[in-house]
């Protein structure tokens, strides 16, 4: 549990710096902009690492990870359907498009609906731990933007409607090199079993 754990707080650590302007900027003057982008990076690497690792070996170490509820077989279902969005939101972060200006914060609500889905289908404390963790932050990190100043570009193209079809058509590829692979080599759990179970 502890490499899970220690993950979760570099991880988060790191990323709770930016929802502080006062912080960040602190830091980015004493250690200059190139240090401050390079810590973050590392650090965010090492907690992602130690994420995946500790999470992956707590599945497959059942004595070690307490089941605390067993969430009915029709949340599985819930949790993949949401999973699709998710991914699209995410592609949507990455690629500018109508869709990245209608939600505003892709990445924000692709964390929300990923750790939600996560936390409807798995009862074990592993998974409590780390999706809890993981919304607790996307919603405290929306809650902080309203109070951050924020600029917005100058002179920027609005982005071809093509990119919409990219974003969805992206999502969609993600979402099933998640469901079909990623997942069961990443985390040690099969989706497609779960649900057929």
């Amino acid at each position: 549990m502890l490499p899970l754990i220690l993950g979760i707080v570099i991880f988060l650590g790191v990323h709770l710096v930016p929802t502080s302007p006062d912080l960040k900027a602190g830091l980015t003057e004493r250690f200059g902009a190139t240090a401050y982008k390079v810590a973050f990076g590392v650090l965010s690497l090492a907690g992602l690492v130690l994420i995946v690792v500790g999470y992956h070996k707590l599945q497959l170490m059942p004595d070690k990870n307490v089941v605390l509820w067993d969430p009915p077989a029709f949340t599985r279902h819930i949790a993949v359907a949401l999973m699709l969005p998710a991914m699209i939101f995410l592609m949507a972060y990455l690629v500018p498009s109508r869709i990245r200006t209608a939600v505003k914060h892709p990445m924000l609500i692709a964390i929300k609906t990923w750790a939600l889905a996560h936390l409807i289908a798995n009862g074990d404390l592993a998974s409590l731990i780390l999706f809890g963790s993981f919304l607790a932050y996307a919603v405290y990190d929306r809650i902080t933007l309203k109070r951050r100043v924020t600029t917005a570009p100058v002179n920027v193209m609005a982005p071809s409607p093509i990119n919409d079809v990219i974003v969805v058509v992206g999502g969609i590829v993600l979402f099933a090199v998640i469901l079909l692979w990623a997942h069961q080599y990443l985390i040690g759990v099969a989706p497609i079993p779960q649900i057929s179970a």
